[in-house]
Formats: C-alpha cells, structure tokens, sequence
C-alpha cells in the first residue's frame, strides 16, 4: 500500500499545529506503510516540493498560488493507492486525485474555513476560494479525520450534507520523547528572563484564532510579580499587528518582565522556555485540538486556557490546568478570568506543579503518535477493502 500524503507544510519549514501533526504523523506512518509526501515550497528532504511561485502567476491572489500547486500535485500521485489531505491548502489536490486516478481520499480536519471568518481579512476574495475548497472535498471525501469530538461536531454542523458515519475522531497525538521537562536554561539566560520569578508563556502565531489580544489585556491584571514570555510569530495582517503591537507597548509601560519573540525558535529551545513556565496559557477564541498544549503538558507544565473547541478534550480541568469560558460578547471577562487562572497558580506554585505532573502523565499515556498511526492505517485498509 502506498499513501500519498498532501500537505501545504512540511519539515523544515512548519508553522501551524497542521504542519506539527503531518511532521509527527508521517513518521510513524513509515514504520507501517510506504509514504510519499506531496508539499509546497522549497525542495526539501523527505518530500516532493510543489513550487507556489509560478511567474505567471505574480501579483495574483495567494489562494490562486495554492491552487495551481494542487494541481502539480494531482499530477504527481497517480501511483498512490489513497491520498490523505491536510488543510484546505491541499485538499482540492486530494479531492482532483480521488477524480482522476479513481483513488480514495481521506481529509484531517485541523480548522474549518467557516469557523474563521476573519481570514477574510488575510486572503480577501481568496477565501470564498478556500472555503469553496474546503467545501467540495469535504463533501465529496471517502473519510474525514476530525482531531477532536467538537471538531468532529464542527464538521458535522458546517457541512451537513457528509455523511456522519465517514467522520472518525483520530486525535493529535505528541512525541513525549521529544517534549519532556528540560533542565538547561541557556534559552531563558539569553532571552533574559529572571529565573527567580514566575513566569507564564504563549507559542503560537498571532491570529484572531490564537487570542492574542485577550493575552495582553489580561497581562494588565496579573500579579506583579508575573513575567510574560511571547513565542509569537508574525501577525497575520497590518492590522492585526498594529493592534498587538499597541497591547505589548501598553503592557510593557505597565510592568516589566515583558518578553516578545517574534522568530521562529527551534523545538528544543521551545521545549526549553515550557519546562520553566509556571503555565503555559493558550487564550484560543477557536481552536480544534490545540497540538501546542499537549506539547506543554508533556514538559510538565500546567495550562490556562479557553474552554473552546477541542480543548477540552486535552485539558482536564483542575487536574492538568484551568479551563476558562469564551464569550464572544463578553470579551473583558474572558480576560479577567484569564488572569485569575493564572495569578491562582502564583498564589499556589504546589497546585502547579502537581498541574504539570498530571498533564505530563496524561501526555505520555493517552496521546501517543504511535496509536494515532495504528488508527489512521486501519481507517486506510477499511477503506481500500470496502471499494
């Protein structure tokens, strides 16, 4: 059998929890099957790089760059058994394979373009284009993973014509060999973070998704003894960056122990910066898993974060952190709860770190990438027998 897995990222060049999943799944996939890895961008080890630079296509709308690099893709897989999207940035590759090589597709739901409006912003008339995307090979799929049961629930509500029964819940696992509690602090000495305070850390992009902005408000509320460490990407849009950089200069004006790191460090610094936090704090308006707090969990360190989407279904609250409601239309209470979550673990440093054990254990035994394999090929074989 030999699946060919889509994808927009890939090893070295990942930015999102979709880009960590297929790193981790492709791995454990290999030791049962043949893989080939169809990507965008550079050429790269491990991969077959489809190139979104197309001269022709100069100055045109992002989501056009995409397409025609599905279409390179489509070309590309006419040898595969079943192909396995992720993402709408791949998913028409997926859905134009299953029409012209008579091939099953199977989709990872890891967001769903219905849920995000705010794209909009981003991509402009591109994401009618993603979403249509989305839309028609979700719709026409021989299989959709979701990674959580509210995603599955998410699927189910944005496109009620799938079928429930092609839905299966197969979650994002972690590699706790690699995410496990780091004693070195040769990352925190040189970002200077004072390892004599607390301190509480987010990792992810600065999109509305994350909530970013709601971080930063509740910044203004925590104990002063609190440090904030930012591992956080660029902002998504001018306005979105206008706007954090106006809620750190705030921030940084009303105490100290502010850090922002823009650049994308590697994981073992990564790793390095959630072993030492106090909590890591994960203020997702929308988020279907949340990779990013199973890799803090496996470092030992407790979560603060929002009761949304699948995170829940990660975080057991007051066993492996704090889950906070999201209200939409009440964002200043989020925000103070945010602060309360995270300023009652400074109050109680022992309720912590018995937050960190217990998230590491649950890490280590109920999110392994090695079952998350198991399940995927099975889901594979069930459907190239049933055909």
């Amino acid at each position: 059998m030999t699946i060919a897995v889509l994808t927009r990222e890939y090893p070295p060049h990942i930015y999102g929890g979709g880009g960590v999943h297929v790193d981790f799944l492709v791995r454990e996939l290999r030791r049962l099957l043949d893989v080939d890895v169809h990507c965008m961008g550079e050429p790269r080890a491990g991969a077959t790089a489809h190139s979104e630079d197309d001269p022709r296509l100069l100055g045109a709308n992002a989501a056009l760059r995409v397409l025609s690099t599905d279409l390179t893709m489509t070309a590309g897989v006419g040898n595969s058994d079943l192909v396995h999207s992720h993402t709408w940035y791949a998913n028409m590759a997926g859905h134009w394979a299953k029409l012209l090589h008579d091939i099953p597709h199977v989709v990872t739901a890891h967001s769903l373009e219905p849920r995000r409006p705010w794209k909009a912003e981003q991509l402009g008339g591109g994401y009618r284009l993603s979403s249509w995307a989305e839309s028609t090979a979700y719709e026409a799929a021989d299989a959709v993973i979701a990674v959580s049961n509210g995603m599955r629930d998410d699927v189910l509500d944005c496109y009620p014509t799938v079928d429930p029964a092609k839905v299966h819940v197969i979650s994002n696992g972690i590699d706790a060999d690699f995410y496990h509690p780091d004693p070195a602090t040769h990352v925190l000495d040189r970002l200077g973070v004072d390892l004599n305070r607390p301190y509480v850390t987010f990792v992810g992009r600065i999109t509305r998704q994350k909530g970013v902005p709601h971080l930063l408000r509740a910044g203004l509320q925590l104990d002063p003894s609190v440090q904030l460490v930012l591992l956080a990407g660029a902002a998504d849009t001018p306005e979105l960056k206008t706007e954090t950089d106006a809620l750190i200069d705030e921030l940084k004006a009303a105490r100290d122990g502010v850090f922002v790191v823009s650049d994308m460090l590697p994981r073992e610094d990564v790793r390095q910066v959630l072993t030492h936090a106090l909590a890591f704090c994960c203020p997702s308006i929308y988020e279907p898993l949340g990779i990013v707090n199973l890799e803090a969990m496996a470092c030992q360190t407790a979560v603060v974060a929002s009761a949304v989407g699948g995170i829940p279904e990660v975080v057991h609250d007051g066993l492996t952190g704090t889950l906070v409601r999201y209200d939409q239309n009440d964002p200043a209470t989020f925000e103070t709860q945010l602060a309360n979550g995270i300023n009652d673990l400074v109050a109680n440093p022992a309720k912590a770190a018995a937050m960190g054990k217990a998230g590491r254990e649950r890490a280590v035994t109920q999110f392994g990438w090695k079952d998350v394999a198991g399940r995927t090929v099975a889901l594979y074989r069930q459907l190239l027998t049933s055909r």
